[in-house]
């Protein structure tokens, strides 16, 4: 397809969606309402003209959304959401996990990349997840303190805040509605009721989780029902009259680190006294004259989601209709491809090389391109890494932020594992992440995700592992038009680069983008996975091409919020997820 051909549908889109906003911004507001919006229509995006945004848990945008509503700027509304969404939403949202976030400075132009993932102790080793025999023992990097990695997230949102905050709130300010719900307590909904049942079996392992989640008989708390988080409100409060350091240093320090060498790992109070998150630039590419802006390494999100996307260029997906076998055919030989690069490059860039402008050359990727038949899948078993030009858990979660003055945050943190380990650190409320399991064990051994990686990705001291989160930015003409980003484990590259697909070769607005049934491909295991809602016919064309095709649950929770022209937005949360919510005004 030709470049102005998509660009000028992507520019009827907005011209759709402005004249939505415009009819919006014509009704009355009455002064006395501040009209949140918590829920999502399937295929209607939320409209507002001043702030939006959009997470996986409806309290903590409306978190957000408050500190807009008071002259707040994105960061601002950024760092409150996270910090709530570690009471809300425990499985992921958190304190003891880690991250990444992007931030667009609209006065400057600037767009910045933060990384707060989780670093590996000073006691790592390169054999620490192997068993006696030599082989990779998952239990010990899924299972143990081995696999509990320094956490990031409040180093990162403290930094975020220091940086690029408005000015006009304290980080206790930004703090307190968190605290707050913490020591009063959260409303159990149905969600978080559901999820406590499925992860009762790892989490009441550890008597300071299950007595924080649980009834004093071992059961799931029942939806109504009130959860009181008192430790990790004494820990909220201690970090926003403290800083940072009141978490990295002195009685909670000691207690995190404690706890996770009561489970076997080896981290100190001077892993956590050392670790500093890190300012990043972030990759950019192009796709059908749009510019892509995402997350570095130790990401492999950016990377590959602009690799896939410059892989389909070269084909026709608007004329192969959305949800064709030809269009889910296509995605799939791209993203095996990606994969297999992912596999052989990518790491932690502080520690190894990453070849981030090879992987991205436009001459590579045409030639990787070149081998995707438009009629016959190509097996994995005959794809490796290519060969670059000389010179070079699913159970996360992602929100993004729009304020009136055209900053934007994208932000993925996660524990890994649903809740992490599944242990909370005695008297701090803080569950722990089993994050390093991210890491390749050995070389060719998949993780928890499936995922293979090599040597760029094995333990090291201070190592963060690689990770496939991927907030990411779209801009159109030199403006910013897309913030999004999305939970999934692996299958986080594959989506965001189906959303930005969606709304660039379809013309779908956020809403059906999001909604839209995906696919998944990951080079190995060598399965194409369509989402229920894809037509069995399509999926007997895949098997006919070629593909072993599979059925796969719904996955991930992708936010987005589109910036349309005059400064008006258009928000959807991913209704596979119940609880999540648009927040605006």
């Amino acid at each position: 397809m030709k470049p102005d051909r998509s660009t000028g549908m992507f520019q009827s889109l907005l011209t759709g969606l402005v004249a939505l906003a415009i009819a919006f911004a014509a009704l009355p507001v009455r002064a006395d309402v501040m009209p949140i919006i918590t829920g999502n229509e399937r295929f209607h995006p939320v409209h507002a003209r001043n702030g939006m945004v959009a997470s996986q848990e409806a309290a903590a945008s409306q978190i957000g959304l408050s500190i807009l509503e008071r002259s707040g700027n994105a960061v601002d509304a950024a760092v409150a959401t996270a910090f709530a969404l570690a009471v809300t939403l425990p499985r992921a949202g958190n304190l003891g996990g880690g991250g990444f976030m992007l931030v667009h400075l609209a006065e400057s132009g600037e767009t910045v990349a933060i990384d707060y993932r989780e670093t590996a102790p000073a006691a790592a080793t390169r054999d620490m997840f192997l068993a006696p025999d030599g082989k990779a023992d998952p239990k010990l990097s899924r299972d143990s303190g081995l696999g509990v990695g320094v956490p990031g997230t409040v180093a990162g949102l403290a930094l975020a805040h220091a940086r690029y905050g408005s000015g006009k709130f304290s980080l206790a300010d930004l703090i307190a509605p968190a605290a707050a719900l913490a020591g009063t307590g959260i409303t159990v909904s149905d969600d978080l009721a559901m999820s406590l049942a499925s992860a009762a079996e790892r989490l009441t392992r550890f008597n300071s989780t299950r007595t924080i989640f649980y009834t004093a008989d071992g059961e799931p708390p029942q939806p109504g029902s009130r959860l009181v988080q008192k430790d990790l409100g004494l820990t909220l409060r201690a970090i926003a009259t403290g800083g940072p350091e009141a978490f990295y240093t002195g009685e909670i320090a000691e207690r995190i680190a404690a706890s996770v060498r009561d489970a076997g790992g080896v981290m100190t109070v001077d892993d956590l006294a050392g670790y500093k998150p890190k300012l990043r630039e972030p990759v950019r590419g192009t796709y059908r004259g749009h510019e892509i802006v995402s997350m570095p390494p130790p990401s492999s999100g950016g990377i590959h989601i602009l690799q896939i996307l410059k892989m389909l260029e070269g084909f026709d997906l608007a004329g192969a209709g959305a949800g064709s076998a030809l269009h889910y055919h296509l995605l799939a030989e791209a993203m095996r491809r990606a994969y297999a690069d992912r596999a052989t490059y990518l790491g932690d860039p502080d520690h190894v090389a990453v070849p981030v402008e090879a992987l991205l050359d436009d001459e590579y990727l045409k030639a990787r391109a070149t081998g995707i038949d438009p009629r016959t899948a190509t097996p994995s078993s005959d794809i490796s890494a290519g060969t670059l030009p000389r010179d070079e858990s699913e159970q996360t979660t992602h929100f993004s932020v729009v304020d009136r003055f055209g900053n934007a945050v994208a932000n993925t943190y996660t524990l890994n594992f649903s809740y992490g380990l599944g242990q909370v650190a005695q008297g701090t409320g803080v569950l722990l992440n089993n994050e390093l399991d991210d890491f390749a064990a050995a070389p060719g051994v998949p993780n928890a995700y499936g995922l293979i990686g090599g040597e760029a990705n094995a333990p090291a001291p201070a190592k963060r592992p690689l990770s496939s989160m991927s907030p990411t930015f779209v801009f159109t003409g030199g403006k910013l038009r897309l913030v999004t980003g999305t939970p999934g484990g692996s299958r986080i590259i594959s989506m965001v680069a189906q959303v930005v697909s969606d709304m660039v070769d379809f013309g779908m607005n956020p809403a059906e983008a999001v909604a839209f049934p995906r696919m998944h491909h990951q080079w190995y295991p060598d399965i194409l996975w369509l989402e229920k809602g894809v037509s069995p016919d399509t999926a007997r064309l895949l098997e006919r091409m070629g593909h072993t095709v599979k059925t796969s649950r719904a996955a991930g929770s992708v936010q987005s919020i589109m910036i349309i022209d005059e400064g008006l937005l258009a928000g959807a949360s991913d209704p596979r997820r119940p609880g999540a919510g648009v927040a605006a005004y």
